[in-house]
């Protein structure tokens, strides 16, 4: 859907015509590509970068996601503050609060119309075992010196006046996220380096990346800093199996509601929306006022491979559309016009992480575990300040330099990942059953951290 409404035929761009020279080379035109090429550019016209795709621009999760641009980091504070410390972990906390302001200043100043609107993000209780949970993020919040205009708990009518979902009991609310069009976001940044002067080379398969170099099916590109910028898709460079684990997500959209309709739904400053179950579920009101839905349950795929028919799973299409009608029952009977899916890149510790090895000259950035619309811009100028050799706040931030352990070799990969999966969706069976929090989910939160 995002693609069919991005104002964009897709067609690709000239792919690396033989072997070249440039300052920076970046893999990967998605987000966290095209916004370092963005940053660098700005800051430095006189830089010659060159950013290199396997498809077209935005073709992976940067042009296929649920459109959050959100304050969420996958990594909690607590966890943030052993990389550091409570200081440093708080910080993290406001780079990415502003950074949703950030990404709305820079497409608006580069003419982007990507459809950004910051209504924030409701989360509905819709059981005793999440609300409980609702109350503990809510105290957990204060307890880091969040206030209520950072997060803020919500009784049963204020969470049923912003979203009317089934069984609400209450919930959270944050002002700090917008929704936005991916595909308009990714194709229209991708538009504004090259205005910048950026060489954007499509159909340009990266088969290795070394100290100095990158090569590919189309020759050989020299440069001084390399940038690695390619999430899910990490797994199929050289050296790079275990690094990134690719999980699929996949997403359904209904075909446009009738204001009638959205008046029962409510979400009328197109907040964002979930709950506060295990297995995440994502959603947001389109301008066009389609309902996009979407979530985790895809499997996990041995040897981290991934395929285009990995895209579309159907009992997965059916249990999304099963959950939607759940939640929003008065959604009965409405048409989905669009389903799809895409790869997103995890991390062992589910922690992402941004850097620059100075005697290499090779960076990276990635392992967003589905955060990655906000998180990418701020990779973007955290990098933009390592390669300028600049000291920052960006840089200091725990995530800098942050190094996560591999992921186990296979099949314990594929045993330990659709395992958790399948212990998540369990766990939350588990309390609408018995109405109270999961022993199954203690049991994954230790896995996952």
């Amino acid at each position: 859907m995002w693609h069919e409404t991005a104002g964009d035929d897709w067609t690709p761009r000239p792919a690396l015509p033989g072997d070249t020279d440039v300052d920076v080379a970046v893999v990967g035109a998605g987000l966290t590509g095209l916004w370092t090429a963005h940053y660098l550019a700005e800051a430095d016209p006189s830089l010659r970068i060159a950013v290199l795709e396997a498809e077209v621009a935005g073709y992976g999760a940067s042009g296929r996601n649920g459109g959050w641009c959100s304050a969420l980091f996958p990594a909690s504070l607590t966890k943030l503050t052993r990389l550091a410390d409570r200081e440093a972990a708080l910080a993290q906390h406001r780079a990415m609060r502003a950074t949703v302001d950030e990404v709305a200043r820079a497409t608006a100043a580069e003419g982007i119309d990507a459809h950004v609107v910051k209504g924030g993000t409701i989360s509905l209780a819709r059981n005793p075992a999440q609300l409980r949970r609702a109350r503990a993020e809510v105290e957990d919040a204060r307890a880091w010196g969040r206030d209520e205009t950072d997060v803020r708990l919500l009784d049963r009518a204020e969470a049923r006046r912003i979203l009317d979902g089934s069984g609400t009991l209450g919930g959270t609310f944050t002002p700090d996220c917008a929704v936005v069009h991916p595909g308009r976001l990714v194709r229209g940044l991708a538009s504004a380096v090259e205005r910048r002067g950026v060489r954007i080379h499509e159909q340009t398969r990266v088969t290795s990346i070394e100290p100095g170099r990158v090569r590919t099916t189309h020759g050989t590109v020299r440069a001084e800093t390399v940038i690695r910028a390619t999430e899910g898709y990490t797994a199929g460079l050289v050296g790079q199996r275990r690094v990134l684990a690719p999980v699929y997500s996949l997403v359904i959209a209904t075909e446009p509601l009738d204001a009638e309709l959205w008046d029962r739904i409510g979400l009328a400053r197109r907040e964002t929306f979930t709950d506060h179950r295990h297995l995440i579920v994502y959603g947001q009101r389109t301008a066009d006022d389609r309902l996009v839905f979407g979530g985790r349950g895809a499997p996990y795929h041995l040897g981290s491979r991934i395929r285009p028919a990995f895209d579309r799973d159907e009992r997965v299409f059916k249990h999304l559309y099963a959950a939607l009608l759940d939640l929003l029952p008065v959604l009965a009977g409405t048409r989905v016009t669009h389903a799809w899916g895409g790869a997103l890149g995890i991390p062992r510790d589910w922690c992402a992480s941004v850097g620059l090895d100075r005697s290499t000259g090779l960076g990276w950035a990635g392992g967003y575990v589905g955060d990655g619309v906000s998180t990418t811009n701020l990779a973007g100028r955290t990098l933009r300040d390592l390669v300028l050799g600049r000291d920052t706040e960006l840089t200091r931030l725990p995530w800098v330099g942050h190094r996560s352990r591999p992921w186990e070799p296979e099949p314990l990969r594929w045993l330990g990942i659709n395992t958790a999966l399948r212990a998540t969706a369990v766990a939350d069976a588990e309390e609408r059953l018995t109405r109270h929090p999961s022993v199954v989910a203690r049991a994954v939160g230790r896995f996952v951290g």
